[in-house]
């Protein structure tokens, strides 16, 4: 184990050495200090209840004590202890926080009397002080647009993806097909960008999106119900699909997936049939949104109700809206603006940017439960890609990016196997709290947000640190088929033949390898 731990730190050392990543490095360990989102600033509540790591230095909602003059921070691990003392029993950990080494922490603020003397213990919390960003990280192990094309024929090569040639049910031995709008949707998008990419396949890849937008139409609610035009969220009793809570239901969301692969079937092909059905998915949009701007997350399939309190985080429909008012239906504007004041009133404010995953219940949950960089980061990415961005809008995605980073992002593992090496393979994203896994999409979700953020700012920092997590993910392409495993992680044999590949995720990365293909010439 010490081996591998001194080598890794022999290397970091010598690659930290020059000018241009040392300015880099130690910008983004000045940046480190600035807390994110603190609730002494009043906009919020204390977002972190939940949180187990923290790579900017964190502030906690600790209360006051009376008579107290002033309050001691003390920071401490297995190898000593950093203390400093604060007016405000709110303060972040900033002044020690670059002294305080990578490591699991205890917290502890004491309430002092006007002589130093303690009065109380105030506040405790044991959490993970997480590597900082240091580059240069591994290069790239393949051309981009190589790896992308490569990621996207294993998708298009699949027995259970061409199995959709000359039929209009999905083969189940691919199980994640039990989610159509998302899985199905997905394969639809993979299937034109190949007729797109690759001219010689162009004829198959349309047969098989064809099939497989065929099969979402005939599965979708008709155009008197409540949902019109809406595809399920779920298929059949498998994997989340045959969960009591899920019988019946519909993600709200999830419908916008399909209408965006309605939408390039339509690009690929010209047919108008697939732009009414998004049109169709679009206008139900809109006849569901409340006053206010705002969705449930999840309702009856067949009613439409809600079944909670939740709302939706709404960028996918807010890209879906946007998009179709690109194609001249400037009627989708007001919904669309509707839901960015939503938005940006309620759920920037609260800071609270919940998972909406088809495989997690939802209900019950307390505030910041389950936090994710899969809301926080692609509204960023919305916010960055208006037509016009004001100040306010920047300093949101700036505050959303820095969110997903400090939660989610790994640049490196504390944890290592009996071997020597860390189980997981870092730079990458976890997605959630409830699935700490590092997972391709959300590398590319807070990969593109800090593209964004580097094409408004011009930020280089923001630009390396993308860079670093696109590179990995052409690390972990498979370099003989080209698959773009899901999950980042080390797995013995016999575990790794029963990896998790879900095709929406492949198709993400597929598109953040391309763009950045672009971006890098």
């Amino acid at each position: 184990m010490k081996r591998f731990c001194c080598i890794g730190l022999i290397v970091l050392t010598t690659a930290c050495a020059g000018d241009g990543w040392k300015s880099l490095n130690d910008k983004a360990a000045a940046e480190y200090l600035e807390p994110v989102r603190p609730a002494s600033e009043g906009r919020n509540p204390c977002w972190n209840k939940f949180a187990k790591k923290f790579m900017y230095a964190p502030a906690f909602d600790v209360p006051a004590r009376e008579g107290a003059a002033a309050y001691r921070f003390t920071v401490s691990n297995d190898e000593g202890s950093w203390s400093f003392e604060e007016v405000r029993p709110d303060a972040c950990l900033a002044p020690v926080w670059n002294q305080v080494p990578p490591s699991a922490v205890h917290l502890t603020v004491e309430a002092l009397d006007g002589k130093g003397a303690c009065l109380d213990t105030v506040y405790t919390r044991d959490f993970l002080r997480d590597f900082p960003f240091c580059g240069p990280y591994h290069e790239a192990a393949r051309d981009y647009r190589e790896a992308a094309i490569k990621g996207a024929l294993y998708v298009h090569l699949m027995p259970e993806v061409q199995n959709w040639i000359g039929r209009d049910e999905p083969d189940m031995a691919y199980s994640h097909n039990t989610y159509p709008c998302k899985i199905i949707g997905a394969t639809i998008r993979n299937e034109c960008l190949i007729a797109r990419e690759l001219p010689e396949r162009r004829e198959n890849a349309l047969a098989v999106a064809r099939s497989a937008a065929s099969f979402l139409i005939r599965m979708s609610r008709p155009a008197d119900a409540p949902l019109a035009y809406f595809p399920p969220t779920y298929y059949l009793d498998r994997e989340a699909s045959k969960r009591d809570w899920n019988q019946g239901k519909t993600m709200t969301l999830e419908a916008a997936a399909a209408g965006q692969a309605f939408l390039d079937l339509y690009d690929a092909t010209g047919e108008t049939e697939y732009f009414e059905r998004a049109l169709g998915i679009a206008r139900t949009y809109v006849a569901l949104q409340r006053e206010d701007g705002s969705l449930p997350i999840k309702v009856d399939f067949i009613t439409g109700e809600p079944v909670n309190g939740v709302c939706a985080m709404l960028h996918p429909l807010l890209r879906y809206f946007r998009r179709l008012e690109g194609y001249g239906h400037a009627a989708f504007a007001a919904a669309r603006e509707k839901g960015e004041r939503w938005m940006d009133t309620v759920a920037i404010e609260r800071f609270d940017m919940t998972g909406q995953f088809e495989d997690v219940n939802v209900k019950g949950l307390e505030p910041y439960q389950n936090l994710t960089n899969c809301t926080a980061a692609p509204y960023a990415s919305y916010l960055l890609k208006k037509p016009s961005v004001s100040p306010e809008d920047l300093r949101n995605a700036r505050d959303l990016i820095r969110l997903s980073e400090d939660q989610f992002v790994h640049w490196a593992y504390h944890d290592l196997l009996a071997d020597g090496f860390p189980r997981k393979n870092a730079p990458c994203v976890h997605e959630q709290y409830h699935y700490e896994m590092p997972v391709d999409n959300s590398s590319c979700n807070v990969a593109n947000a800090w593209l964004d953020y580097y094409e408004v700012t011009g930020d280089r920092l923001a630009f390396e640190k993308a860079k670093a997590l696109i590179d990995n993910i052409t690390i972990q392409q498979n370099a003989v088929n080209g698959k773009i495993p899901t999950t980042f992680e080390w797995r013995e044999a016999g575990k790794d033949r029963k990896r998790t590949f879900w095709i929406n995720c492949s198709y993400g990365s597929v598109t953040t390898l391309l763009r950045f293909a672009e971006l890098a010439e």
